[in-house]
């Protein structure tokens, strides 16, 4: 279990670290939507009513990741404005992978069960946040993200009350009077922001401003849950295909690496030949280095039938050369294809019948 935690962590890091980087900018952002995440993708891909669930796991923790990532840039030390959303984002996609399972467990059937989702939610961000709370050295993040879990927790039933088996006619008075102090929570820190932005702001035009806004935090909040639920509904019977690929990729390794030697190995022939003509013939080509690494560059891209950056083949012979290895090069991918497709036909068939199977069950 530890190893496929690390896998699952692993994969969900790959995608949203350097999305991170490119979006938000800063390690802050960065660690905001990996510490998210990672702890709800590990979560999600270990457990399940019909065992783990690794490709889920990394689906879920990669869009959440990229939630937290793109509520990070909104506000990265504010979170009343930025975790809301995200805790909404992660309990939509942990209740719509439960609506494709169709049984029981953390499927919603009452306001009691919306509750406790959300909370256990909360809780995986508040682990997952770890890193980014020490980064900031903002420890009210954890306050932010537990006070926000009543109002997840009612919008999430209020927009599922209409399911099939949903219990409660009504949302619970408790729930009701616990959302009072998030609303209330959320408007002071809008006002207090505001305010820091220009003190000259009364207490009166903060909070006329300050209603529009905080309307807008609340319905963004209920537009990411019903966003996560249909995400999840949507993708993961696309992505279910990846499920199988590491069987496909075991048969395939073998021949893979094949192809990638022979055409490794026309690449190095043909820069030495390259190298050799401009030797021998000089201003055989435009622009030509002395080192081996410009003709291997050189012999890549005319392997793809691209042009290079600066060589260009200039006398009949270069380009002679430079078309023999392009049809070289062809012919390999062709006659290698053929011979790999007439080995490992019947594996991948077998591979093939024995998902349908499974997929059947």
């Amino acid at each position: 279990m530890v190893l496929l935690a690390v896998r699952i962590a692993a994969a969900v890091a790959v995608i949203v670290v350097p999305f991170g980087y490119a979006t938000a900018g800063n390690n802050a952002g960065v660690a905001v939507g990996a510490g998210c995440g990672l702890a709800i993708g590990a979560a999600v891909g270990l457990s399940g009513n019909r065992g783990p669930r690794p490709w889920t796991g990394i689906l879920v923790g990669s869009l959440v990741g990229i939630g937290a990532v793109f509520a990070s840039t909104v506000a990265v030390t504010s979170g009343a404005i930025a975790m809301s959303p995200v805790l909404a984002l992660g309990v939509g996609l942990i209740h719509g992978e439960d609506l494709l399972d169709g049984v029981g467990g953390t499927s919603f059937s009452g306001y009691r069960d919306a509750f406790r989702e959300t909370l256990f939610v909360s809780v995986l961000l508040a682990l997952g946040l770890l890193p980014a709370i020490y980064t900031l050295s903002e420890p009210s993040l954890f306050v932010d993200i537990f006070l926000f879990v009543p109002y997840v927790a009612l919008s999430a039933g209020l927009l599922s009350h209409r399911a099939a088996g949903w219990r409660d006619t009504r949302p619970p008075a408790l729930l009701l009077l616990a959302t009072v102090p998030t609303v209330g929570y959320a408007g002071g820190a809008i006002v207090f922001a505001l305010m820091q932005e220009d003190p000259g702001l009364g207490i009166g035009r903060g909070l006329g401003i300050a209603g529009p806004l905080l309307l807008l935090e609340l319905a963004v909040t209920a537009v990411f849950f019903i966003a996560g639920r249909a995400a999840i509904i949507w993708f993961r019977p696309r992505f279910r295909v990846y499920r199988g690929l590491s069987d496909y990729l075991r048969v395939m390794w073998v021949p893979i690496g094949g192809f990638a030697i022979g055409y490794v190995t026309i690449i190095v022939l043909f820069a030495g030949f390259y190298g050799t003509l401009e030797h021998f013939s000089p201003g055989a080509f435009a622009d030509a280095g002395a080192g081996i690494v410009d003709w291997l560059f050189f012999s890549f891209f005319a392997a793809l039938g691209q042009d290079f950056a600066t060589v260009a083949p200039v006398s009949v012979g270069a380009r002679a050369l430079v078309g023999l290895h392009l049809i070289l090069s062809a012919g390999w991918v062709v006659v290698l294809f053929a011979a790999v497709m007439t080995s490992i036909g019947p594996k991948l068939e077998r591979i093939a019948r024995r998902q349908a199977e499974n997929d059947g069950n």
